[in-house]
């Protein structure tokens, strides 16, 4: 069985080539062309169509998106390319070949207002222009009558790559004090959980019938247990990492309001994600964010 991964380079692609090699041949691919003449650009679209016709895949898994989320507000064109257009023409090739997609969105879908984790059904009001991007390509994907998984998650991170827990570790070793935000709330969520649930989730869909699989398809919230606002995320990456040797100038953290720290993209208060029906319908238990942040953190240490 052929697999082909598109974003292999990002944060979640990167642990993706490791989780998927038990399943099948995996075909990753990033931006520039490979040694086979496969590039896997999604601003390109006629080389997507020629990696289809190439490597003919069972199952296509897109973890390349574009997610500089302020940058999103002045460079539109670009973003509703890759985040939308882009997963148009994914949706639309995996119907006419008829291979599942598995595709990865996020809770920037919402609005962020109040404190319910949001369900799968929850109407969708991004609040910025990379989250409508994200709700169009999921829009696209429902219309194209594909089969697809598309994950919504939050707040990711992983060894590889740029996230919040490096910039933390950065930014507490030079400088006394720092002020983090305190009334945004959701889960860490590790790349590395994201591969691994993905993989557990697609071997449990490739051992039921056609009937059952149709059932399993659709929207899914993949994000950690628990919940934490930004400082009490930074508080924790902090004191895990005095206790583990690491010579920190931080001696300070201020709480403040999203309203102290105005950004180009408006950001959603509420990004709690209900995953139960995941963890029903896969049989998957998922973790709590402290445990992964902990591992990582041990490993950017290292």
């Amino acid at each position: 069985m052929k697999i082909l991964l598109l974003g292999k380079n990002g944060q979640v692609g990167w642990e993706l080539q490791r989780a998927l090699q038990p399943l099948g041949q995996v075909i990753a691919l990033d931006r520039t062309m490979n040694e086979n003449g496969l590039c896997g650009d999604l601003a390109d679209f006629d080389q997507i169509q020629n990696v289809f016709e190439k490597v003919q895949p069972a199952i296509v898994v897109n973890a390349a998106a574009y997610t500089a989320v302020d940058k999103a507000e002045s460079d539109q064109e670009t973003v509703d390319q890759i985040n939308h257009l882009a997963v148009k023409k994914l949706a639309e090739l995996c119907k006419l070949q008829n291979c599942l997609l598995i595709h990865y969105s996020t809770d920037y879908v919402f609005n962020g207002e109040g404190e319910t984790a949001w369900s799968e059904n929850d109407q969708s009001e991004p609040v910025n222009f990379y989250g409508q991007t994200k709700r169009l390509g999921e829009i696209a994907i429902e219309q194209s009558g594909c089969a697809y998984i598309n994950f919504r998650t939050s707040w990711v991170y992983g060894t590889y790559g740029h996230n919040f827990i490096k910039t933390m570790l950065k930014l507490a070793s030079s400088r006394k004090e720092l002020s983090i935000i305190n009334d945004q709330i959701g889960a860490p969520t590790g790349a590395a959980l994201i591969a691994d649930v993905t993989c557990q989730a697609l071997k449990y869909y490739l051992l039921v019938d056609l009937d059952q699989q149709k059932q399993l398809q659709g929207h899914y919230h993949l994000a950690s247990t628990g919940r934490c606002s930004w400082y009490e995320y930074a508080q924790f990456i902090f004191d895990l990492a005095k206790q583990k040797g690491q010579n920190l100038t931080i001696q300070k953290v201020n709480p403040i309001e999203t309203s102290a720290y105005p950004t180009p993209a408006k950001r959603p208060l509420n990004s709690r994600l209900n995953t139960m029906k995941l963890q029903t319908n896969f049989k998957i238990h998922l973790p709590h964010w402290r445990l992964g942040v902990a591992q990582v953190l041990e490993e950017i240490i290292q």
